[in-house]
């Protein structure tokens, strides 16, 4: 499958959603709570700072808006990894850690084509 603008939007917006429910697997103390409230805001920004991304008004601010995705796809799993140790569970890394994993390697890859096309253009 073509990794489109409009497939990997979805596809941000289907991530965001599987966080969400996972929320529900948290303990429901102060940390748990904590932990939920810190991966709901991280795991959704990305489907919303693309959608910016794809308006942007220059290639400048289209490059800045991926960088902020990559930021928060990168702090997404860091409280994935924490959310997984609160609810104990091991084993093999969960579908949307992997999926976490797979957005962050395109994200970072789109971060580098765009540098490197701002180059390109400025020489």
């Amino acid at each position: 499958m073509t990794l489109t603008p409009d497939v990997l939007e979805r596809r941000l917006i289907d991530f965001g959603i599987s966080a969400c429910r996972e929320l529900r697997r948290m303990p429901r103390d102060i940390v748990g709570t904590h932990v939920a409230r810190q991966l709901v805001r991280s795991a959704t920004s990305p489907a919303a700072n693309y959608a910016e991304a794809r308006a942007s008004e220059s290639h400048r601010d289209f490059v800045h808006k991926l960088q902020i995705c990559l930021k928060e796809l990168r702090e997404t799993a860091v409280w994935l990894r924490l959310a997984q140790g609160l609810a104990r569970r091991g084993g093999q890394p969960e579908p949307l850690e992997r999926e976490c994993r797979e957005l962050i390697a395109v994200f970072a890859a789109s971060v580098n084509t765009a540098r490197s096309r701002s180059r390109d253009t400025t020489q």
